[in-house]
């Protein structure tokens, strides 16, 4: 069962980038802009090369993932969806991802990764666990 409300799965599909924010060996945060998606209840973040938010999720699983999505509520706050999770990585696949959410966030002809014969990379999955935020997702 999934804690993502139909609002938040919207939000979540709606070409808003997100902030995938990761925990460094240090205990300090580690934050990446990401483009997302949903897939089986869980959302989706394609990654071509190793990077520190993949060094981070194998050592520490506990994720944060926040977007600022449009609309404001009555008293004048920006709607934001804010989901605390455990991600994992899944080897392969982040070229298809990336392309399918290159329709969203770019354009419907948009080519991406602009490259020849891309890396397979990783696909993180993020199991949301809690949401918050200001918006139709709020308990």
């Amino acid at each position: 069962m999934t804690v993502l409300n139909e609002a938040a799965e919207r939000a979540l599909g709606a070409g808003n980038l997100a902030h995938l924010v990761t925990v460094n060996a240090d205990g300090s945060p580690q934050v990446s802009v990401v483009w997302v998606g949903l897939e089986d209840g869980e959302i989706v973040v394609g990654h071509l090369h190793e990077g520190q938010k993949l060094r981070n999720i194998r050592r520490d699983p506990r994720v944060v993932l926040s977007m600022v999505t449009g609309g404001r509520n009555p008293i004048g706050l920006d709607h934001h969806l804010i989901v605390h999770g455990t991600a994992r990585e899944t080897p392969g696949g982040a070229p298809e991802l990336l392309q399918r959410l290159a329709h969203t966030y770019l354009g419907p002809d948009v080519v991406f990764p602009p490259m020849d014969a891309p890396p397979p990379g990783t696909v993180i999955r993020i199991t949301p666990e809690r949401v918050g935020g200001v918006g139709p997702w709020e308990d």
